[in-house]
């Protein structure tokens, strides 16, 4: 991680214009067919959040964009990406684990599987340092149409969230809500991003 002077970038103008807005998040939001990831996780028995956090972090890792983002006042460059995902740790509460991405799934899924079971275990949080994170929830007890997420001015991070799995005929749908502040990406670059997941997950199939 590291600060770069905006006006060496592509996001000159955006951080000109978006970095003092009072509000500037944007929310697109998208169904998904994700017959694939439910094909996939019955198949090899893996969990359906971890397949869908890999594809996002797949998705992401083809878009530049996501490899900047404003933190405080400053433009801040990653090598790294990584996708938070929240954890059930019991007695009604919750705690949030960052996975450093891996374009490999097999790796992604260790990875998965033993900091969420570490979080579940200690009920702290797990960080990961030095990468840019891509927040995602999983509200999986009814389905929902779409979320706009809280804006607090501190939290930049791009955010997708999503609720129950639809079946659609044959098929499984999610509606997903992808939030981003628009320093880091205009609604081109985003759509561009939606399309990507949706091709990876169609990938798996």
């Amino acid at each position: 991680m590291r600060e770069v002077d905006p006006k060496t970038t592509k996001r000159a103008a955006a951080f000109e214009l978006w970095m003092r807005a009072p509000m500037p998040m944007v929310t697109l939001f998208k169904t998904l067919n994700v017959t694939p990831l439910v094909r996939w996780s019955s198949k090899y028995r893996c969990k359906l959040n971890m397949l869908m956090c890999w594809s996002i972090g797949k998705a992401a890792s083809e878009t530049r964009q996501f490899f900047l983002l404003p933190v405080g006042e400053k433009l801040m460059e990653y090598d790294r990406l990584a996708v938070n995902t929240v954890v059930d740790i019991g007695n009604g509460e919750i705690s949030t684990c960052d996975v450093p991405f891996s374009p490999d799934l097999a790796q992604f899924e260790k990875d998965y599987l033993e900091l969420t079971r570490q979080v579940q275990e200690t009920g702290r949080p797990h960080d990961a340092q030095d990468c840019m994170v891509i927040g995602t929830s999983a509200l999986v007890q009814t389905e929902i149409d779409g979320a706009v997420n809280i804006y607090a001015g501190i939290y930049n991070n791009p955010y997708l969230i999503w609720g129950k799995i639809r079946r659609r005929g044959f098929q499984s749908v999610l509606p997903i809500s992808f939030q981003f502040h628009h320093t880091q990406m205009d609604g081109a670059h985003a759509a561009a991003f939606l399309e990507r997941l949706q091709r990876q997950i169609k990938g798996l199939g």
